[in-house]
């Protein structure tokens, strides 16, 4: 549901408030026993319409939600039922997850060769000329056992074996894709500065 949607579900609303604000207070005298039932009715009504009124605020957050992310898909990438966007101000490691945390996503997390390729081929392309970008893999939790950004176990690896890669120590927890290697990974030190890629979940 687009824009329209959303101005339809506002109307629908003011609608459903109007009506609530026609109801009979709650704070008249009841003289007979009649009326009381009566106001009991409309106290239902009330709360019926109340319930009502707040499944649609749910509804039109939930589409701003989509909206937002149709913006970065446009903006970005949309493959494998993801959107993947590039970051163009290199940061560290956890400033760069933060930041893609922040905008509802987490930094790209390839599944498979052909994700790593897509996303190898983007940054390519919207970042002509730069080397490298961090991904959501890491061993920060347990040296040697690399997992996810929300700290899953991953199954799939593209580690720059030329290059001895994961070259290991404590020092070098952090994951990041080698334009220069053909997508390769690589473990780095995650205070160092570098571009990253965001990406988000369709849902």
């Amino acid at each position: 549901m687009g824009r329209p949607g959303l101005v339809f579900l506002l109307v629908l609303i003011s609608v459903l408030l109007h009506k609530g604000n026609s109801l009979p207070s709650r704070t008249r005298k009841a003289a007979p026993a009649r009326q009381t039932v009566s106001n009991g009715d409309a106290a239902a009504r009330e709360d019926d319409i109340k319930s009502q009124i707040n499944k649609l605020w749910l509804e039109v957050n939930s589409l701003k939600e989509m909206q937002a992310l149709q913006t970065v898909c446009l903006r970005g990438i949309k493959t494998h039922k993801k959107c993947y966007m590039a970051m163009e101000e290199p940061k560290h490691y956890h400033e760069a997850n933060e930041d893609c945390i922040a905008q509802g996503g987490t930094l790209a997390i390839p599944r498979d060769l052909h994700e790593n390729n897509d996303l190898r081929d983007y940054a390519r392309r919207v970042s002509p000329g730069s080397k490298e970008f961090w991904i959501g893999v890491t061993d920060i939790v347990k040296e040697g056992q690399y997992v996810d950004i929300n700290s899953m176990p991953i199954s799939y690896f593209n580690w720059d074996r030329s290059k001895k890669q994961p070259t290991g120590g404590k020092r070098e927890s952090c994951v990041a894709l080698s334009l220069a290697a053909q997508g390769k990974w690589h473990d780095e030190v995650c205070r160092g500065l570098k571009k990253y890629i965001c990406e988000y979940l369709i849902p």
